[in-house]
């Protein structure tokens, strides 16, 4: 059964919130090294943690770095997130930068790795939404809120 939509969510002030907390949420990852905003507190997982990593991406049309911060998934060598953003009506700008140029890295902790990045198929996104839930409870919810399919990207190292 979907969840009702939360009354707010189409606020003009809910992306711009989301931009400066996420700002706010690098600054601590990178001058920590990861220490402060490793694990996700918010909703689902305020009981149980979900952990986080910066994704390193180039706008598709400035060219510029951008750092945004995402719960993620290890899928063996591969590294999965989910472009959610909370459940709002488009994807995220990270998600079509990186169906742009899909060469990105990614910090966990202090580790810098280098991955290319895809869309799940069907097939794959069968297998990890499951997983996904179980890691962030909240993906369902916000799925339940958007009419978008929301997308997730695999990140293979390269």
């Amino acid at each position: 059964m979907p969840n009702k939509r939360p009354p707010n969510l189409d606020s003009p002030l809910v992306p711009k919130i989301m931009k400066y907390m996420s700002r706010a949420h690098v600054w601590l990852y990178k001058r920590s090294g990861g220490r402060i905003g490793k694990n996700w507190r918010i909703g689902a997982a305020f009981r149980k943690p979900a952990p986080n990593l910066l994704l390193e991406h180039r706008g598709r049309k400035s060219g510029k770095l951008f750092t945004t911060p995402l719960v993620f998934l290890v899928d063996g060598a591969d590294i999965v997130v989910v472009a959610s953003q909370g459940g709002l009506p488009n994807h995220p700008q990270w998600y079509r930068n990186l169906l742009a140029d899909p060469d990105a890295a990614v910090q966990i902790g202090t580790e810098r790795r280098l991955v290319r990045a895809h869309a799940a198929d069907d097939t794959e996104r069968a297998r990890l939404w499951p997983m996904l839930l179980e890691l962030y409870a909240d993906f369902d919810s916000y799925q339940s809120w958007t009419e978008r399919r929301i997308p997730v990207v695999v990140l293979e190292p390269r």
